[in-house]
């Protein structure tokens, strides 16, 4: 109930302002968000809100087409692959300029991904260098052609290529700025250059004049046709509804589900959904941990959540309930996998706590060799989380297991996170493939970070490498497929919903298509145009 009051408050605000009110200057365009990001260097940074900016500023050596399988070129026009799968031939084009009118070289692309994996000096430690694959050598063999030598295959390096990680930078302006590159400058080869920043307020980018080697994903190459593009930082929900009404903003992604479907019958409004979205939500748990490591508990934890209704009570229906560990529409989902994942059912949740040993305690909690069936979780404090702990909390109350809840601000939350002081935790994630999702969790290797289950698998971590060092598209499938049965099996996680992407965008602006990648609603940018 407190979250429709709050949407249909917040709405009727919106809808109360006038729609004439603060009209944007001629050729600029404002794009809203919720959060800022804590820098703008490609290298360092994981954030949803540094890498849809970075994609304006920077480019990629391929790209991803809306269909978030299928690779196309990007800074380089063509590629080969060697027949091992350890060396990628990459072919730049000859037209290509940063900001500042520079020419790009090879020597800029072998420097920015050395720099991406650690070996420029200073050197910058990527929580997400393993995306880069295990590299031997990155070399120039000619002013546009670039050799990056692996020293074992990895199928998926084209597609990792293609996210914001991977974006080529300025050496001299890397070295310029030092710790401030991305805080108080930046040089890309984009389609759009960095004008300035007021952190947690907005970041202004203007047109990069010769811009013209865009990937093909888009129907503009470059030049982009928007002269100024203002990021601009709105905390609060119904400050972004009411801003999008009354034309003091263009574009956001960052609508509460809440509100889609009013905004959807509001005239003066578009919108664009992506249907190859892959963001998901889960409960995951410690398997090393008292209570959360019974096989027990955690089926029964998937009994006794109705993720249907979760769906529809948080994101008011426009989230898909979940169930196995990857999307039915990403690269090497496992459709098996799914039929092997616990159905709702709090009867026979019961029934599996009572044949495991779990009897009821007086106080309504399942007991079993002294030992109460209680956990503590741990998430972000943020109203979607609130409500889903609420959700699951009830749920499983019912069945006689019992989940404290502890949430932080996210300032800290990533910090408690990090710690092995609870049983389970509320997260979302990205990803592109079945690949790309199980390699970030659940390798032993990533314990206790980002694999905050402590799985430590030995088959896993196999099959893990297996899929990465496949060749063939069916020697990654049948490895992916087996990790997600096996997770399947034994439930270490509990996926609750895969959110879903729209874009909005008023009727002055045209060509505000979603993309996804990472999250990233707006891609490139260079489709945008006003046309009132």
């Amino acid at each position: 109930m407190r979250w429709k009051t709050i949407a249909t408050a917040a709405f009727g605000l919106a809808m109360a302002l006038p729609a004439a009110a603060q009209q944007q200057p001629r050729n600029q365009i404002t794009i809203m968000r919720e959060i800022d990001s804590d820098r703008y260097d490609p290298h360092r940074t994981t954030a949803l809100a540094g890498g849809e900016v970075l994609t304006m500023l920077s480019d990629t050596l391929v790209s991803m087409d809306f269909d978030m399988r299928t690779i196309r070129p990007g800074l380089a026009e063509r590629w080969e692959v060697s027949p091992d799968g350890k060396t990628y031939t990459f072919h730049l084009r000859r037209d290509v300029t940063f900001c500042d009118g520079r020419a790009l070289t090879a020597d800029d692309v072998v420097y920015s991904i050395n720099r991406w994996i650690g070996r420029t000096t200073p050197r910058v430690v990527s929580p997400v260098a393993w995306r880069a694959g295990n590299v031997k050598e990155v070399r120039a063999v000619d002013p546009y052609t670039v050799e990056y030598e692996l020293n074992e295959p990895f199928g998926e390096l084209l597609s990792q290529l293609t996210q914001f990680f991977g974006s080529i930078v300025d050496r001299a302006t890397v070295e310029r700025l030092g710790d401030n590159f991305g805080v108080q400058g930046f040089n890309g080869t984009g389609p759009y250059c960095w004008a300035s920043w007021t952190p947690r307020s907005e970041l202004v980018l203007t047109r990069h004049p010769t811009y013209r080697w865009g990937p093909p994903v888009l129907q503009n190459r470059g030049p982009a046709h928007v002269e100024r593009v203002v990021w601009r930082v709105i905390p609060e929900a119904a400050a972004r509804v009411a801003a999008l009404q009354a034309g003091q903003a263009d574009i956001t992604q960052y609508i509460p589900e809440a509100f889609w479907d009013g905004m959807r019958r509001v005239p003066t409004l578009r919108t664009s959904n992506q249907e190859n979205y892959f963001w998901d939500v889960f409960m995951g748990f410690k398997v090393d941990k008292p209570v959360v490591s019974d096989l027990a508990i955690r089926r029964a934890a998937h009994m006794a959540v109705d993720r249907v209704g979760l769906a529809r009570a948080i994101w008011s229906g426009h989230a898909t309930p979940a169930r196995n560990i990857v999307n039915p529409n990403a690269l090497d989902y496992d459709a098996q996998s799914d039929a092997m994942v616990p159905n709702y059912d709090p009867a026979a949740a019961r029934r599996t706590l009572d044949e495991a040993g779990w009897r009821m305690g007086p106080d309504g909690v399942r007991v079993k060799d002294g030992q109460r069936a209680t956990f503590l979780m741990y998430a972000i404090n943020n109203l979607a989380n609130q409500r889903a702990a609420e959700i699951i909390q009830q749920g499983l109350r019912q069945v006689g297991i019992e989940m404290r809840v502890q949430l932080f601000d996210a300032t800290v939350a990533w910090g408690r996170l990090a710690t092995q002081e609870f049983d389970a935790y509320i997260l979302s994630y990205p990803y592109i493939s079945a690949t790309d999702a199980l390699s970030l969790y659940w390798h032993s290797r990533n314990r206790p970070s980002p694999n905050r289950m402590n799985w430590n698998d030995p088959q896993t971590d196999a099959w893990l490498e297996e899929a990465r060092r496949g060749l063939t598209p069916e020697a990654r499938a049948t490895a992916t497929a087996n990790i997600q049965r096996r997770l399947a099996e034994q439930a270490p996680w509990l996926t609750l919903a895969r959110n879903q992407l729209t874009v909005f965008a008023t009727q002055r602006v045209e060509g505000a298509r979603a993309h996804g990648l990472y999250g990233i609603g707006i891609y490139r940018g260079l489709d945008l145009r006003v046309v009132r």
